[in-house]
């Protein structure tokens, strides 16, 4: 299994406070249920994490992340729900895709789901991960509960000018080859202004961007999107959806997401305030209440 050093360890202090408040028992219900390993994927291997019990949620992350974005509702949701997380293909603890071998990130999901066992989940996804979400609704709208969506991508988005220009100095990084510039440049976006702003967030984040290796920078990646694009397809989504949209991320996103209400005959928009394009970290507990309250309807 390929992957970057991942800095996931508790301190042993934490530790031993986490097993005296937990009582005569040991550690919580949380921690003794967590599990972690590896699901065959074609062409590749996924690294997943499950904790708790009940309703299955399962959360994919952001470009260029990996699953410790979601730590804060993976840690509050475990304790009423079967949570699930994992590394996208190319992601974290995941393999990388095989050049020339065309994959899908949403038979990738459907794959994962039979290995964990967690049928008819809530899909929860950020950013790219929030397109993987909306992949999945299109292409099996059956095999979902809900689908919640934060700072969505929608694929086959036609992009801004202004985006494209922003965007431009990852692109020619990559096609120098050099990853530490492209990762540098990434930091750097302007969708990323809000997070920048919070100095924990911006610590988690660039510290997940430090560990990802780059692979897409440098790599055509032979991802086999969805056609005709999700866009055009979204009005065949039947699931329940919550789509949260960060006050200060930028129009584009926000524009995607008033599209997604638009389109989406079951969708409901939550704007969150004093956030960004990374909601769930910069606002958390309002996120975490915001998915308890909407899974409670569902």
């Amino acid at each position: 299994m390929s992957g970057i050093p991942r800095r996931r360890f508790l301190a042993a202090g934490s530790a031993l406070a986490l097993a005296a408040c937990a009582g005569p028992g040991g550690l919580d219900p949380v921690a003794r249920k967590r599990e972690s390993g590896s699901a065959d994927v074609e062409g590749g291997r996924l690294y997943y994490e499950v904790a708790g019990s009940g309703t299955p949620v399962v959360f994919l992350h952001a470009f260029a992340l990996d699953t410790r974005m979601w730590d804060d509702q993976f840690e509050a949701l475990a304790r009423d729900f079967r949570v699930v997380r994992y590394d996208l293909r190319g992601f974290g603890r995941s393999t990388a895709p095989q050049p020339g071998r065309p994959y899908s990130h949403a038979e990738d999901l459907a794959a994962l789901l039979v290995k964990v066992d967690a049928h008819q989940p809530h899909v929860v996804g950020a950013s790219m991960g929030g397109r993987c979400a909306l992949d999945f609704a299109v292409t099996q709208p059956d095999a979902m509960r809900s689908v919640v969506v934060v700072d969505t991508v929608i694929g086959g988005w036609p992009w801004s000018r202004a985006w494209v220009e922003a965007y431009s100095p990852v692109i020619q990084a990559g096609r120098r080859g050099d990853i530490a510039a492209a990762k540098a440049a990434w930091l750097a976006l302007p969708v990323f202004a809000s997070s920048r702003a919070n100095k924990p967030v911006d610590a988690r984040f660039s510290r997940m961007v430090e560990d990802y290796s780059g692979w897409h920078f440098v790599n055509a990646d032979p991802e086999r999107r969805v056609a005709p694009p999700t866009l055009s397809q979204l009005g065949k989504i039947r699931a329940p959806t919550l789509a949260l949209i960060g006050d200060n991320d930028l129009p584009e996103f926000h524009r995607m997401t008033e599209s997604l209400e638009r389109q989406v005959a079951n969708a409901r928009r939550l704007n969150v305030p004093a956030a960004g394009h990374l909601a769930n970290m910069e606002s958390p507990e309002l996120v975490t209440k915001a998915l308890r309250a909407f899974f409670a309807r569902e």
